[in-house]
């Protein structure tokens, strides 16, 4: 075989005719890859310490201020099927181009926002961009590097990149609105998006472009579908005050909107000849078992990082800034394991990772339950923050491997949205799961706490109810967000659970199917 070929069989790039060229503009293709897939992850988080100068500066309500973050949500969750066919038929390495540029352009006008309906507008208009880059991004991977320690290799800095992306913009944000201002979350993204895009045709290779129709009705029916479900379950986690917003009109018409629209998605997908997700992609157990896993992966880590970071804001009184550095071990960690879980699968595969990273993960967020008001950050956050970075580190590489391994080329783009997606509907189930289970518990606890102060008070006599009422409420309050918060991460302990029993019971594949084993490209 040629040093121009992989191992695949597939050419290299034109011009690459040497083996040294070649690993040098993969490991570029590999910066820019990796580059865009953490601006479109860490802008899901980035926004988040800066909601509080976001309101201030623009005049949102506490409502309307939640839909900074879920206007992004929506359109990335809602539009991840498009985007990643649209790579398919239209050539991924124009489509993630692209991506870039809109992404970038929204980033640029949404750092001027004036109003509250242009910030939302640019967030959503982010999102498209996101929808279209991420899977585009994914399916360069497997199409730029073979099989192999070399495709493992690009895995494992693309997963500590969609994991670590989360902190680092936590951390980002933090940096940026305590020393800038809150626009600069939006505006960072506009240089490193143009350094992408330029770069882009220079080191990523043109794939081949899939001939057939564009599936329309599939189109409109799953991008609606998948859009109504993240918005429904978006606007259906409760306030502060435990309020339910589960039996509200527009909660109750979303969800069974999505019902029905997915419904028939796939119906119309079981029928067409030009299918926008063909059934086929599903027949594979390990690849639906993976896409399982990266969904609950998304379920329990979004919901982890919200609720953290309103406990340490609230709670222990950390600021934007501090809070963002108190994720810097995480991120360690994270980054650690993913390029530790590179060069453990040739070596043991991918299976004994995943059983050894969602055990590791329940772990974590089981112990992250434990941490109440009087916790310390060396005490009672540390240690279980790094536990779970470590199970999510060992996961995220060898779950997105799973779900693209043996995938053919007109499918990559399909496969390569599969996983985001996961992540983002994950997110948004997290969310509103976690957001019910701990709101809840958090009113709950606030009322019996009340009524204990008050017959304790009435005891006492008025004098004690006066000196209550002046120095209990912060304490309740305090307590009770521990309280539902502690609730909320042992929610996401179960998920991590369903991660672990999806693996033992549907996982099969082999250290040889990820070895770079020569076979037939199936789907």
């Amino acid at each position: 075989m040629s040093t121009a070929q992989s191992t695949t069989g597939r050419e290299a790039p034109p011009g690459v005719t040497a083996a040294g060229p070649a690993q040098r503009r993969m490991g570029l293709a590999l910066v820019v890859i990796a580059t865009a897939q953490l601006m479109v992850v860490l802008d899901a988080t980035i926004v988040n310490v800066a909601l509080p100068h976001i309101q201030t500066a623009l005049g949102f309500s506490g409502a309307g201020l939640e839909w900074v973050v879920n206007a992004y949500a929506l359109t990335f969750g809602g539009f991840l099927l498009l985007g990643g066919r649209a790579g398919d038929i239209l050539g991924r390495r124009r489509m993630f181009i692209a991506g870039i540029v809109l992404f970038s352009v929204a980033s640029l006008l949404g750092g001027f926002a004036t109003t509250q309906a242009w910030l939302l507008a640019a967030r959503a208009i982010q999102g498209v961009g996101a929808a279209v880059v991420a899977p585009a991004a994914l399916s360069l991977v497997t199409t730029t590097f073979p099989e192999g320690p070399p495709r493992n290799r690009a895995m494992g800095v693309y997963a500590a990149m969609s994991i670590g992306g989360a902190a680092v913009g936590l951390i980002a944000g933090g940096l940026l609105t305590s020393y800038f201002s809150w626009r600069w979350v939006l505006f960072v993204n506009v240089p490193i998006g143009v350094a992408v895009a330029l770069c882009a045709p220079f080191v990523l290779g043109t794939s081949e472009r899939l001939r057939g129709r564009f599936d329309l009705p599939g189109a409109i029916t799953g991008t609606t579908g998948l859009a109504a479900l993240v918005y429904g379950l978006s606007s259906a986690a409760p306030s502060e005050s435990g309020v339910s917003h589960w039996g509200d009109g527009k909660v109750v018409g979303s969800l069974a909107a999505a019902v029905v629209l997915l419904t028939s998605f796939i119906i119309i997908e079981a029928r067409s000849k030009h299918a926008l997700m063909p059934l086929r992609i599903f027949r594979n157990r390990n690849r639906s078992a993976a896409n399982l896993i990266m969904l609950c992966v998304g379920t329990a880590m979004f919901g982890m990082f919200f609720f953290l970071t309103v406990f340490v804001q609230e709670v222990w009184g950390y600021s934007a800034l501090k809070t963002g550095v108190a994720y810097l071990p995480m991120v360690g960690m994270i980054m650690f394991m993913a390029g530790l879980s590179t060069q453990l699968v040739p070596r043991i595969g991918a299976r004994p990772l995943l059983l050894a990273g969602s055990t590791i993960g329940v772990g974590g967020m089981f112990w992250l339950s434990r941490i109440n008001e009087h916790s310390t950050y060396t005490s009672g956050l540390l240690g279980p923050i790094l536990v779970t970075a470590a199970g999510l580190g060992m996961l995220f590489m060898p779950a997105t491997l799973i779900a693209l391994s043996k995938v053919a080329d007109a499918d990559a783009g399909l496969a390569s949205s599969l996983p985001n997606v996961g992540q983002q509907v994950g997110g948004a189930i997290g969310l509103a799961v976690l957001g019910t289970v701990a709101w809840t518990a958090v009113a709950n606890s606030v009322r019996s706490q009340l009524a204990t102060a008050s017959a304790a008070a009435a005891k006492a006599g008025h004098a004690a109810t006066a000196k209550a009422g002046a120095s209990v409420p912060r304490a309740i309050t305090d307590h009770a967000l521990a309280y539902g918060f502690s609730r909320g991460f042992l929610v996401s302990a179960g998920i991590m659970v369903i991660a672990l029993i999806v693996t033992i019971t549907m996982i099969r594949v082999t250290r040889e199917d990820l070895a770079g084993v020569q076979g037939p490209m199936v789907s």
